[in-house]
């Protein structure tokens, strides 16, 4: 029900985020149009709009792996896949002042640490929904890198103007190659003497693992 009520106010937000952002002028305009209770609406989103820009971010990381699951990806390099879903992601957005509006949101210090998170979830999601199953060092290194690709991109497509984002699926691709390149190095050194050198540090590096997904706990709000 909480999931539902939260969709309702995104829906009913989104006209007003052009004029007023992520505000609580948008919150108080969303709880009148979506018709909901404000006990129930602050229930659902204590920290008003701020609650409903991170919905409206997850909620379309949700829809970009619908989309990934529906595609033919098969014929793909894995780079080119990558690509892919970073411009998947970026096209669900038809409105490019809620997403300006949201940026600025989550570039304020008390909500940089949000943003952050939203922008690691993205990558998390894109590498899933491609299939990694890295559980060791590299779980958190592809999100890392993907996070800075992801990110970077995404302030490039606000300001492109060219024809269909001509000038930003390039930038996109040359990051991405710009990744690969670090790749190709990382697995040179791996193979280089000094490997042996830096042996202690890459054995505690090898006992990084991935973080184990959390069971369902009693006492939440479902639907």
């Amino acid at each position: 029900m909480s999931d539902t009520i939260k969709m309702q106010l995104v829906d009913a937000a989104l006209p007003h985020v052009a004029f007023d952002g992520w505000s609580d002028e948008t919150f108080e305009a969303a709880v009148v149009d979506a018709d909901v209770n404000p006990t129930v609406a602050k229930a659902v989103c204590p920290r008003g709009a701020v609650d409903l820009a991170v919905a409206f971010h997850e909620r379309g990381d949700v829809q970009m792996r619908a989309a990934l699951e529906a595609a033919d990806l098969s014929d793909m390099r894995f780079r080119d896949r990558v690509a892919f879903a970073v411009k998947t992601r970026l096209e669900l957005c038809d409105d490019k002042e809620v997403v300006r509006r949201g940026t600025t949101l989550f570039a304020l210090p008390q909500h940089a640490a949000t943003g952050t998170k939203l922008i690691w979830g993205t990558a998390d999601a894109i590498w899933t929904a491609l299939g990694d199953t890295s559980d060791d060092i590299n779980w958190y290194s592809k999100r890392a890198t993907l996070s800075a690709v992801y990110g970077s991109t995404v302030l490039y497509w606000l300001g492109d103007e060219s024809e269909a984002h001509a000038d930003t699926w390039a930038f996109l691709d040359r990051r991405i190659d710009n990744v690969m390149q670090f790749e190709k190095a990382k697995a040179a050194f791996n193979k280089s003497p000094f490997a042996k050198i830096m042996a202690g540090p890459l054995v505690a590096l090898g006992r990084v693992k991935a973080p184990e997904k959390t069971p369902p706990m009693p006492g939440r709000w479902n639907d």
